[in-house]
């Protein structure tokens, strides 16, 4: 597989991850909510639930799980863009939570994609 630069391969896991979402039949109602100097990936709602989606995409020999980049300094950033998110769109009051979707690629350019339900 030819390794893709980190930009290149963020929006290949985003949109493998918005795919994989929408087959689990979420809908997505925005893809890269910036504010605060921060981003959100995904927004979706699985049944009633508002979901905020950090995607973590990784290429073959890359060192550590995707996953484990979502430290606490990165979590509390997402909970205060989420914040944001829902006080601009009045829904103080919609449940919602934070998942986090890992796309890891091996070296024949397939990928296996684990989806953490309410992460953090």
């Amino acid at each position: 597989m030819k390794l893709l630069s980190p930009h290149k391969l963020g929006i290949l896991g985003e949109e493998i991850a918005k795919n994989y979402l929408e087959k689990k039949k979420f809908r997505i109602i925005q893809k890269g909510f910036r504010l605060y100097k921060g981003e959100i990936d995904l927004v979706a709602y699985d049944r009633e639930t508002l979901v905020f989606v950090e995607v973590k995409t990784r290429n073959p020999g890359m060192l550590g799980l995707p996953e484990e980049s979502v430290n606490i300094r990165k979590q509390r950033q997402i909970q205060k863009i989420a914040e944001g998110y829902l006080a601009l769109n009045n829904l103080d009051e919609v449940e919602s939570r934070f998942d986090v979707i890992s796309v890891v690629f091996d070296e024949k350019g397939t990928h296996s994609i684990t989806h953490y339900k309410d992460a953090f």
